[in-house]
């Protein structure tokens, strides 16, 4: 860190920077003009198996501790480069540590041995170090706290961890009531959240959403399917994506594309044979937008389980950004933004909705006197947009700035 800063130096643990646009990435990156930023990737939230995913990331994050590629101008063309032709992205980045530590949350041992073995690792690339602001998103690095000589430890919850897929609960949720209890700030990312902890020291934080990328009119991707209108879906493609309701929805919609984007992590077997469903692959986040508007509606095929009763995605202010009508099934993220969402009504099914999402219901015979981009064209864009107008995450970030250096 070779730049001049005023403020202290900010110490962040969280996951595996550059591997999902999340939303700590996304603050992290308006802080960057004002703080000096080490970013220490994820440590994990549970024991590894022996599988092909778990081995791949352990491969992964070894290679990464032995290449110690710290800054983010040293990263592969494909991540550096790519992010660049957007401005967020080309934005100075934080410097960053992938950590050798034991994947072993709930162990005291290891638990005691990992904070050791950070701090000694941190103070290896910061010798200077000197009493920083220690940001905290993941509960298994808990045990770093108190080894840095930290002036203040911040707590950022964006996501209930008792409900997610792939979390040692019971060791997180240990791990989590002692960082609560450590914490000097916690911020969160919604209501439900907030009441989760102590009034006194939590602050809601909302997602935000990139205006300067979603916003501005992008050029038509050339994978996108034509001749059709296009529902629309983008991010992981996991166990929390209803399949077979899109499935169902592609078959009673034989005139419209399904187009998905993103890594598949789940058996998306009913989809195989199905003429107008398109799996194109995960997609670099910033173009994304494009993508999304040049299809007629945007998705959120959500199942229904604790997981998305919990979530609070990004995509939905992303969508509305894009101005795009929205299809989602429900879930408790949507309060405050119903009005904007169509919802399949009792008895109707997520087929339905997007005809009525598209065009108020089609008469027979709409489809073939129309051009698709005529669809939505400008019915319900502005008010989408505008209400997310205000929500951007540099909007987001003053109002971090404020509340950190409150605790400086």
């Amino acid at each position: 860190m070779t730049q001049h800063h005023s403020k202290p130096q900010l110490v962040v643990l969280g996951e595996d920077w550059g591997q999902h646009p999340s939303s700590t990435q996304h603050l992290i990156k308006r802080l960057l003009p004002d703080y000096p930023v080490l970013w220490v990737n994820s440590i994990g939230l549970r024991r590894p198996r022996f599988n092909l995913r778990d081995i791949t990331r352990i491969v992964r994050k070894l290679g990464a501790v032995v290449q110690r590629a710290a800054p983010a101008s040293q990263l592969a063309p494909s991540q550096s480069q790519s992010q660049g032709q957007h401005q967020v992205q080309a934005q100075q980045m934080p410097e960053i540590l992938p950590p050798l530590a034991l994947p072993l949350p709930g162990s005291r041992l290891a638990g005691k041995i990992n904070g050791h073995w950070l701090a000694a690792q941190i103070r290896r690339r910061l010798p200077k170090l000197d009493r920083p602001l220690l940001w905290i998103s993941l509960p298994s690095a808990v045990d770093l706290i108190g080894k840095l000589g930290e002036r203040a430890v911040i707590y950022y919850c964006g996501d209930d961890f008792s409900a997610l897929a792939g979390v040692d609960h019971q060791a997180i949720a240990h791990c989590e009531a002692r960082l609560v209890a450590q914490a000097d700030l916690i911020l969160v990312a919604s209501p439900a959240l907030a009441s989760r902890f102590p009034p006194h020291k939590t602050r809601l934080l909302s997602h935000g959403v990139d205006l300067d990328l979603f916003m501005p009119p992008q050029p038509r991707p050339a994978d996108l399917p034509c001749g059709r209108p296009i529902a629309g879906f983008y991010g992981s493609l996991s166990e929390w994506i209803d399949v077979p309701l899109l499935a169902e929805t592609a078959r009673a919609l034989p005139h419209w594309d399904l187009v998905l984007i993103g890594p598949k992590q789940t058996d998306l077997s009913a989809l195989e044979g199905i003429p107008n469903i398109h799996l194109l692959g995960p997609r670099p986040h910033h173009t994304l937008a494009a993508y999304a508007q040049h299809w007629q509606v945007s998705l959120l095929p959500f199942v229904d389980n604790a997981q998305i009763r919990a979530c609070n995605p990004l995509k939905l202010r992303e969508y509305l950004a894009v101005g795009r009508p929205i299809v989602s099934t429900d879930f408790p993220a949507l309060a405050g933004y119903r009005e904007l969402v169509h919802l399949p009504r009792a008895g109707d099914n997520l087929a339905h909705a997007i005809n009525q999402a598209a065009c108020d219901g089609p008469r027979q015979n709409w489809f073939q006197a129309n051009e698709w981009e005529a669809l939505t064209e400008q019915g319900g864009r502005q008010g989408r947009q505008q209400r997310v107008a205000g929500q951007s995450w540099d909007d987001k970030a003053a109002d971090l700035k404020s509340w950190l250096a409150a605790i400086c």
